[in-house]
């Protein structure tokens, strides 16, 4: 579980505001607003043969969470996707390549938190690494968080932001205890998500998930509803509690990182048989079949 280094990326150039520099020159001023405070928003995308797959509703998630943040500038889409274009090109970049785009707010005149300190921006930063989906698709192991997932009054999901301190406090647990990934309960101590997925749980034929209380609103995840509608696949969207995850048939988690990995055990709970099931083995193939249909070109 833990991600390598790929040689391949020894040389890349990183893409700030238009500017294309190497790794290991690029670089943001220390008064930008991601520096000063976590002051920013992101986005991960998946290239595939040089198309990226649902690429408006990932620069839609990274437009409402800016315009949350009460940005005052922000990037039209096709500046961002032209961007996207001119780094990929300049890496020599056509499959098998993750992208983590990053908008801050700006550079500020003075450190602080007061928005009111910056007088440019925003900074638009696109990294584009190769990288396969990172998950081992033959099964995960979780434990449960001690770390709970706020509130929409506390930190509302819906802003994809760069303040990652719950999800890395989890996964510093989930390490610790020799799983590949924490699994994280509302304030309620309903599931939310994990630090970084969406999680499924499948029982009895049907499909469910977590509602959209205390997690963010996953592209991946839409898609695997879409799915089970088309397909006409039960689902529900409900409050679910561990006692539900332990004695599911199967559970899996989505995301753009990794795609759809087959969970094997929580807490010490065999899931199933310990491995892929049925339902999970079908909805990986739709997502495939969904992705080689529908995956928007970027590249000429």
């Amino acid at each position: 579980m833990l991600q390598q280094f790929d040689e391949r990326n020894r040389d890349l150039m990183i893409n700030i505001n238009g500017e294309l520099l190497h790794r290991d020159k690029a670089g943001i001023s220390p008064f930008d607003s991601a520096e000063q405070g976590g002051d920013a928003v992101w986005e991960r995308l998946r290239v595939y043969g040089g198309r990226i797959f649902r690429l408006d509703e990932h620069l839609d998630r990274l437009r409402s969470s800016a315009l949350a943040m009460a940005f005052v500038e922000i990037p039209t889409h096709e500046e961002i996707t032209l961007q996207i274009r001119r780094t990929l090109e300049a890496n020599g970049m056509q499959d098998g390549v993750h992208i983590r785009l990053t908008l801050t707010r700006g550079v500020k005149v003075t450190s602080g938190m007061d928005p009111r300190l910056n007088t440019s921006g925003p900074t638009l930063i696109v990294l584009a690494e190769y990288k396969a989906p990172v998950y081992d698709k033959t099964g995960l192991k979780l434990i449960t968080s001690s770390v709970r997932r706020f509130a929409p009054d506390m930190l509302d999901p819906k802003i994809h932001s760069c303040n990652l301190i719950q999800s890395i406090l989890a996964k510093i647990e989930a390490t610790h205890a020799g799983a590949d990934d924490a699994l994280m309960l509302d304030g309620r101590g309903f599931i939310a998500e994990t630090h970084a997925t969406h999680l499924f749980f499948v029982s009895g034929g049907v499909v469910r998930t977590s509602r959209l209380v205390a997690c963010p609103e996953g592209i991946t995840r839409s898609v695997i509803l879409d799915l089970c509608r088309a397909n006409d696949i039960p689902f529900e969207e409900l409050d679910l509690s561990l006692t539900e995850a332990y004695r599911a048939d199967e559970v899996f988690c989505t995301g753009t990182m990794g795609e759809l990995a087959t969970v094997c055990e929580i807490d010490g709970r065999s899931i199933g048989d310990g491995r892929i099931g049925p339902m999970t083995r079908r909805l990986s193939e739709l997502f495939t079949q969904c992705v080689r249909t529908e995956a928007k070109p970027v590249l000429d």
